[in-house]
């Protein structure tokens, strides 16, 4: 099994949340991450601005529709 399909290490479920709280919530999961674990985001639509902080920090993400519309966005620590 690979690292991107392994149990989630955090889980951020946004649906239902508030702007900026998606974002404070995912930045919250990702300084308890440790080495190799995944942060799971569960939003209804893709965020932007989350994606270009993931890209200039190091981390890497996959991204899949839900059947119900919303996004599974699974983070890693690049490397």
């Amino acid at each position: 099994m690979s690292n991107e399909r392994a149990e989630p290490a955090v889980v951020v479920d946004a649906r239902g949340m508030v702007p900026p709280e998606p974002l404070e919530r995912t930045l919250e999961g990702l300084d308890v991450l440790g080495p190799g674990d995944t942060l799971l985001l569960i939003i209804p639509r893709q965020p932007g601005p989350l994606f270009d902080m993931l890209d200039q920090n190091g981390y890497t993400y996959e991204v899949s529709t839900r059947e119900d519309g919303a996004f599974d966005i699974r983070i890693r620590q690049a490397g």
